[in-house]
C-alpha cells in the first residue's frame, strides 16, 4: 500500500493564513539543520578568543553580517563560510556549547524535536577522536532535554568530496552510536563532480545495521542526483531535492515510495537552486502529494530560523493554515526514530496541535 498522502489541492486552501506569532507558537520539528552552520555570532567570537582563532569581524553584528551568504554563485561558494565555524569547533567544550545553544534557540521558537547533522571527521583536527566528536554533542543534547524538554538526535554526515573509505568509516561510527545519540546517516557536500555512487558502500553498511538514511541531492546538481539518492543510496529522505521537479516521473516514484523532502527555502535561494521563494517547488511537491518538511539548513549562513522558513512558505507560496499544519506534522512523521518513539512524539504533537488550532 502506498504511503503517499492526498494531494494538497484536495484538502487544503480553505483555511486562513497564519501570522508570524502563530507560526512561532506552532509545535514544530526540524530534520535538516547543520551544526557547523548554526553557531551564534557571539559564540564564534568568544570561542575564537578562547582558542586564539582570529575572526573576520570583531563584533557580533559585523560577524553575523559577514557570515550571512549574500553573494554565492553556487553551492560551493556558500560552503566556504564553514571554514570559519569549523576553526573553533575542534574541542569537546566547543561542540557541547554550540549544540546546547542551538537546541536552546530551537526550543524558543516552538521546536519540539530536532535532528542535528554534521561531519565529525571535520571536528578532529585538534586531537578529538571520532567517538569524542559524537559524545560531546550528545552530552549537550541530554542537558537540553532535561532543561527544555526538547528531544533531539544526531545525523552523521559523510562528505562527497572525501575518499569513500572515509564515508565508510563514518557509517561505522554512526552505527556504533545508534541508541547513544545518533539517529541517521547522510551524504553532504558539493554535488558537482562527486556522485553519490562513489559512497554506496557506506549506505549499504548503514542500512544493513538498521540505520535510517538521508542524502543531500538535487541542490547543486539536477534530478539525476536525486535518482542516485533514491536508487543507489536507498534514502528514506532527501535533503533539498530542489531540482526533483525537473523529472515528473521521478517525482511520482518519490511519492509512491513515501520518501520525504527536507526543503530548505532560504538556502536554496542563496545557492540559486531556486530563483526565489515564489518559484521554489515546495508547493508543486505538496500538490503532487509528496511528504514535505521545512528546515533551516544553516541558521547562521542563511540568517534564518524555522519560524522564518514557515513565514516565507506562507507568504511566497500562499500556504494556508491546513497546509502549514500538514507540513509541521510531516516533520514528526518522518523523524528518524524507532516506531514507538515516533508514535509517542506524534501523539504529543497531535494533542498540542488540537490545542493550537482551538486558539486560532
Amino acid at each position: 500500500m502506498s504511503t503517499r498522502p492526498r494531494a494538497l489541492t484536495r484538502t487544503l486552501t480553505r483555511t486562513r493564513m497564519l501570522t508570524r506569532d502563530q507560526l512561532k507558537r506552532l509545535p514544530k520539528a526540524e530534520l535538516h539543520c547543520h551544526l557547523d552552520g548554526s553557531v551564534r555570532p557571539e559564540t564564534l567570537l568568544e570561542l575564537g578568543r578562547e582558542f586564539g582563532v582570529p575572526m573576520p569581524a570583531s563584533t557580533p553584528e559585523a560577524l553575523a553580517q559577514h557570515m550571512w551568504v549574500q553573494d554565492a554563485r553556487h553551492l560551493e561558494d556558500y560552503l566556504t563560510r564553514f571554514d570559519v565555524t569549523l576553526a573553533v569547533m575542534q574541542r569537546a567544550n566547543a561542540l557541547e556549547r554550540v549544540t546546547y545553544e542551538l537546541l536552546e534557540d530551537a526550543h524558543a521558537e516552538g521546536i519540539r524535536y530536532m535532528e542535528i547533522r554534521y561531519a565529525p571527521v571535520l571536528n578532529t583536527r585538534g586531537g578529538l577522536t571520532l567517538d569524542e566528536a559524537v559524545e560531546a554533542p550528545k552530552r549537550a543534547m541530554d542537558l537540553a532535554a532535561a532543561e527544555f524538554g526538547i528531544k533531539s538526535g544526531l545525523i552523521v554526515c559523510a562528505l562527497r568530496h572525501l575518499d569513500p573509505i572515509v564515508s565508510f568509516e563514518l557509517a561505522r561510527l554512526a552505527v556504533a552510536h545508534v541508541g547513544r545519540g545518533v539517529v541517521g546517516f547522510d551524504l553532504a557536500g558539493g554535488e558537482a563532480g562527486h556522485p553519490a555512487t562513489n559512497h554506496a558502500a557506506a549506505f549499504v553498511h548503514a542500512k544493513e545495521h538498521g540505520l535510517l538514511c538521508t542524502c543531500h541531492a538535487g541542490e547543486g546538481a539536477g534530478a539525476d542526483s536525486v535518482r542516485e539518492a533514491v536508487h543507489v543510496c536507498g534514502a528514506q529522505r532527501i535533503g533539498h531535492a530542489t531540482r526533483l521537479a525537473e523529472d515528473p516521473k521521478l517525482m511520482d516514484e518519490v511519492g509512491e515510495r513515501g520518501i520525504a523532502i527536507e526543503a530548505c527555502l532560504t538556502s536554496n535561494v542563496q545557492t540559486h537552486a531556486a530563483a526565489d521563494y515564489a518559484t521554489h517547488p515546495v508547493r508543486t511537491y505538496l500538490e503532487h502529494g509528496l511528504k514535505v518538511t521545512l528546515n533551516t539548513d544553516n541558521r547562521l549562513m542563511s540568517r534564518t530560523t524555522l519560524t522564518d522558513e514557515y513565514e516565507h512558505a506562507v507568504k511566497a507560496l500562499d500556504l494556508d493554515a491546513d497546509a502549514v499544519c500538514a507540513i509541521a506534522r510531516a516533520g514528526f512523521e518522518n523523524a528518524f526514530l524507532p516506531p514507538d518513539e515516533r508514535a509517542a512524539l506524534l501523539a504529543t504533537f497531535d494533542a498540542e496541535l488540537a490545542t493550537f488550532r482551538q486558539s486560532l
